[in-house]
């Protein structure tokens, strides 16, 4: 799989156009467009990017093999001279993006693309396909994670996800997120990620008695054995059979590294609680008391709040599918296109009546501001490429519809770090030290730090500012101006 020419992940109406740009020479001039969201998933008030390794997967192996030009002539759509045209494509052109791990927001660039049109129109399906799905899946499981507050929360999504790419991707985005590893075995092969699980209530059936099933696990795997304990009945059977494997296993004087109960079914509230005290009577303090059942933020919170003694947490359906909200909803807009004769890009805008959907012009770059004594985030600022700032001159910010809300921050007080990096240039992948997995998971937790507590809330968080520079703001006005008919 991982060597899948994924080159015709695309919409056919990708192909129609590029063949009309083929044949339409003037037409087929450098653009950019913008990959950006609208809306946060879940009610959140970030998003976390994800999904760029695979973008440059796609990239780098981007070709035509003779089957797809086969196929592609069995249409009857395409004409000879553009086959051919295929036969030796190449993309030639830029990308920068936010890198993997960080926070983003609404309606600013999370990856730009600047290439010759045809080239840029066959790329946007397969770019949003990537990054919608796994950047949505990174944002839910980073709020699985907040909830757990602290506790390992292992994804368990792989039989319930939509397909074996989803199950896969998801589980990479969900321990970039923060989840401690996955149940998913190829994905720990493919991005080296911790592999984790017990067993299932088949293999406590398949044996005589509960107690014959424990004690054979427990001969198997005593460094790490959790026991699931409700197959049967949870307090009269299973936790019983559980402390007493645990007590022979100290009698013999077997030291576990890792040991406790699982339990998949019932109040894990009250349950968590015995199973607690019973452990504490017998002397076992630092029982891994572990948690299944169709959780997800919300529930865990909830047990939480009452008390549950749970401190470790498998979540699968709910987070591998993002129950709540199945898509992210990004989209590829045209931003700029450049005069042929000057190669000066030329700004352009898409109006809408729904005031979220106008697009934002220009070549831009993003500035992400942060308070200088806090290191949180102030803001992030859209601005055009061109502009210059400095840290050590005041900083208006406005808001772009209320623009009569404004915040004067004071010259000393804020720094600010360019979020988009050069990815690719001319065709060449100049982004080549990228970090693993669970390196792109420190780096997702320090970016979360930067947030205030407020805006990480799971209900109402506050939300962070989306700025424009003044200089695109008036660019913007110009351009609503020049196209609204009176």
């Amino acid at each position: 799989m991982s060597e899948r020419n994924l080159t015709l992940l695309t919409d056919f109406y990708e192909l129609t156009m590029m063949q009309g740009y083929f044949k339409e020479e003037e037409q087929n001039v450098n653009v950019i467009f913008d990959v950006f969201y609208r809306n946060n998933p879940d009610g959140n008030a970030f998003s976390i990017s994800c999904g760029l390794e695979q973008v440059i997967e796609l990239i780098n192996n981007f070709r035509f093999d003779k089957e797809d030009i086969d196929y592609l002539a069995s249409l009857g759509t395409f004409q000879e001279d553009f086959l051919d045209y295929l036969r030796d494509f190449k993309f030639t052109g830029s990308i920068w993006a936010i890198p993997e791990g960080n926070v983003m927001f609404p309606r600013e660039p999370v990856i730009k693309v600047m290439a010759p049109i045809m080239q840029a129109q066959l790329i946007e399906t397969a770019i949003l396909n990537i990054i919608n799905h796994q950047s949505l899946i990174a944002t839910k499981a980073s709020r699985v994670v907040h909830a757990a507050n602290g506790d390992g929360v292992m994804e368990f999504g792989l039989r319930r996800a939509q397909g074996p790419d989803a199950g896969i991707y998801g589980a990479r985005a969900a321990v970039i997120a923060g989840c401690v590893g996955t149940s998913n075995v190829l994905a720990g092969q493919m991005f080296d990620v911790p592999v984790l699980g017990t067993h299932a209530h088949s293999w406590i059936m398949s044996f005589k008695s509960e107690l014959e099933a424990f004690r054979a696990y427990a001969k198997l795997y005593p460094d790490n054995c959790i026991l699931l304990i409700d197959t049967y009945d949870t307090l009269k059977s299973g936790l019983p059979n559980a402390i007493k494997v645990f007590k022979e296993m100290r009698e013999a004087g077997i030291k576990s590294k890792r040991y406790g109960i699982r339990m998949d079914s019932g109040d894990l509230a009250y349950l968590s609680k015995v199973v607690k005290r019973e452990f504490e009577k017998e002397g076992f303090t630092d029982v891994t008391i572990s948690a299944s059942n169709d959780l997800d933020e919300n529930l865990i919170s909830s047990l939480k709040q009452q008390g549950a003694e749970i401190n470790s947490w498998g979540v699968g359906t709910n987070l591998i599918t993002s129950k709540d909200t199945p898509s992210l909803g990004g989209v590829y807009k045209l931003a700029a296109v450049a005069d042929k004769k000057t190669g000066k890009f030329i700004p352009k805008i898409k109006i809408s009546e729904n005031t979220e959907k106008v697009t934002n012009p220009g070549d831009k770059v993003i500035y992400r501001i942060y308070g200088k004594s806090t290191g949180k985030i102030i803001a992030d600022l859209i601005t055009l490429k061109d502009e210059v700032y400095n840290e050590n001159e005041d900083l208006l910010l406005f808001d772009p519809v209320e623009t009569w809300k404004k915040t004067l921050l004071k010259a000393g007080t804020y720094t600010m770090k360019e979020l988009l990096i050069p990815v690719f240039i001319d065709g060449k992948c100049v982004y080549n030290d990228r970090p693993s997995v669970m390196e792109l998971q420190k780096i997702c937790k320090a970016d979360l730090d930067t947030l205030w507590d407020e805006s990480r809330r799971l209900t109402n968080p506050h939300s962070v500012h989306v700025d424009l520079s003044r200089e695109l703001w008036d660019l913007k006005q110009a351009l609503l101006d020049k196209y609204t008919i009176v």
